[in-house]
């Protein structure tokens, strides 16, 4: 049998109640309870899980239902729950004042006057009170992040078409996972500053990349949500296109990761035609789409999450170290390696970047030679006929190193550095001789940017990071393996394509929030420094829509 009772004016986020309900229906008295506002939404779970009563008939949004299961009719039981019900409220209530002091306000328009900066509102009420307030913020020229479900799909295409006229933008709903401008957003983790900006539209989908970012030690920027839908048919993906524009626009972004479910091919296109507008790498993951190539232009596809966060990782350095080194734009690369198996790959993915075509014949070691292009292997037979391996004896490498100073069309040089038993006890030296003759020859006007890989370890006789010391000591860069080399040296001689024309959003810079509903949210942003009002929301004239609209007005 249902037992029943309201505890009437005492408004409670659903979360908390939630935990109450799973409290309770842990006492032997009782078989479970349900403990909800009297919301129409919460009255029609009611009665479709079986706890509806009639007496919840006279309940307002304002009040709590209480529905017990239980064999017992005695008024013991109700009595009972009514009493745990009082303790569990009460301990909230001192865990709220024993907690940090939180700036809270009771209207929205309090909220503001006392945090005037605020740009964005993080709304986690009931769904179906969600929109009117991000109607209201949006009003008020705030971004919004709607992390509550059951927002019509009606509201939402309104909502977020409303936010795009005004530069803004609307998460969500059902948004759960947002990091912007160092504010964890409702479920969030603590992830390193870095260069990769994240925008998703599953919130585990954030969580998870950001996370194999963070084991891979890199860091990210912004990670925003856009909510499951925004990708659909319907809504046409109206804050992914804003998010794209945020992150193309903010300076410290230099690679972008999207992650989304399978969208609608029209949005899927949609998605794709914006990206490529970028000047920046772009990694897209969508989840179970046919993958025809793994590259587009700018764009590199993944298959998996953790691909992505891989993907993103090898782009990260590259991006960053690109951008403290001279555009080297229409310029050519040369390759003079002492490892003919590095010399093949290092070809072989050079030419996948540069769409060349890789030589068959490899006569004198050449693996590639295309539009002044070249990949040379010096450990060939043609090099070694009565002479050391150049990994033994590299001074033929230095002299074709220092030649290259007389060569003002070659604009990036790669090397690899092979150490260990048998190889030359210091094969930096020569490396550096040869590049520091080769820039003497060029001067100022005509630099030449040496990138090269150490294959070895810290406990080889020449020891790992001491060659690379002394490579990075002498203005050489040094990357960690083959890909990251080639896409840097294909990034350098790219003409610029600057983004200078897009307008930056302050969102991204700085963010001030006001926090509707979960308190735990306000006190998660408080924790981070982040300037934070606690907006306590409830409804409005006991829920009563109409009477609400006319305070609205004389508001």
């Amino acid at each position: 049998m249902i037992q029943s009772f309201i505890k009437k004016g005492s408004f409670q986020d659903s979360v908390s109640l939630m935990l109450i309900s799973k409290k309770l229906s842990n006492l032997d008295e009782v078989d479970e309870v349900s403990v909800m506002m009297g919301t129409p939404a919460n009255k029609s779970l009611l009665t479709a899980t079986g706890f509806w009563s009639d007496s919840f008939n006279d309940a307002t949004p304002n009040d709590i239902c209480v529905a017990i299961k239980t064999k017992d009719d005695s008024n013991d039981v109700v009595e009972l729950i009514s009493q745990q019900l009082e303790d569990a409220l009460k301990n909230i209530a001192q865990a709220q004042q024993g907690g940090a002091k939180l700036l809270k306000a009771r209207r929205l328009a309090s909220a503001t006057k006392k945090l005037p900066d605020a740009n964005l509102v993080l709304i986690s009420i009931a769904g179906e009170y969600a929109a009117e307030l991000a109607d209201q913020a949006l009003d008020d020229n705030k971004n919004v992040m709607i992390f509550s479900d059951n927002v019509s799909i009606e509201d939402e295409i309104r909502l977020k078409t409303k936010a795009s006229k005004k530069d803004l933008i609307v998460m969500g709903p059902d948004c759960g996972t947002a990091f912007i401008a160092g504010a964890p957003l409702a479920f969030s983790n603590v992830i390193p500053k870095g260069n990769i900006g994240v925008i998703g539209a599953s919130g585990t989908g954030i969580q998870e990349v950001v996370s194999q970012i963070a084991l891979l030690n890199q860091g990210i920027t912004q990670a925003i949500g856009l909510g499951g839908r925004d990708l659909s048919l319907e809504v046409g993906g109206i804050s992914a296109l804003t998010a794209l524009n945020m992150l193309a626009a903010d300076a410290d972004t230099q690679v972008i990761t999207f992650i989304s479910k399978p969208p609608a091919d029209s949005v899927r296109e949609k998605v794709i035609s914006a990206m490529k507008l970028i000047p920046k790498p772009v990694v897209a993951l969508f989840l179970g789409s046919k993958i025809d190539k793994p590259q587009d232009d700018n764009i590199y596809f993944a298959r998996t999450l953790d691909e992505a966060a891989r993907l993103a990782c090898l782009l990260s350095p590259v991006e960053a170290i690109a951008n403290k080194l001279p555009n080297l734009a229409n310029k050519t690369i040369t390759g003079l390696y002492t490892g003919g198996t590095l010399a093949s790959e290092a070809a072989m993915l050079l030419a996948q970047e540069l769409n060349l075509t890789t030589s068959h014949h490899h006569d004198k070691g050449i693996m590639l030679d295309q539009q002044g292009h070249k990949i040379i292997d010096l450990g060939d037979d043609f090099y070694t006929v009565g002479k050391p391996h150049p990994m033994i004896d590299p001074s033929i490498r230095e002299d074709k190193i220092a030649q290259l100073g007389e060569n003002h069309d070659v604009g990036v040089l790669l090397v690899d550095l092979v150490i260990g038993y048998g190889a030359n006890a210091n094969p930096a030296e020569s490396v550096i001789s040869g590049y520091q003759k080769a820039c003497a020859k060029r001067g100022d006007n005509h630099p030449l940017i040496a990138i090269a890989t150490v294959t070895g370890s810290e406990q080889d006789p020449q020891c790992r990071s001491k060659q690379i010391e002394a490579l990075e000591s002498a203005n050489i860069v040094v990357m960690n393996n083959l890909p990251e080399a080639i896409l840097l040296a294909k990034k350098l001689i790219t003409p610029v394509n600057s983004n200078n024309f897009i307008k930056p959003y302050p969102l991204l810079s700085h963010i001030s929030v006001i926090n509707a509903g979960l308190r735990s949210f306000a006190e998660d942003l408080q924790s981070s420094n982040i300037p934070v009002v606690h907006y306590q929301w409830a409804p409005i004239a006991g829920g009563n829509k109409k009477l609400a609209a006319i305070l609205q007005k004389l508001n």
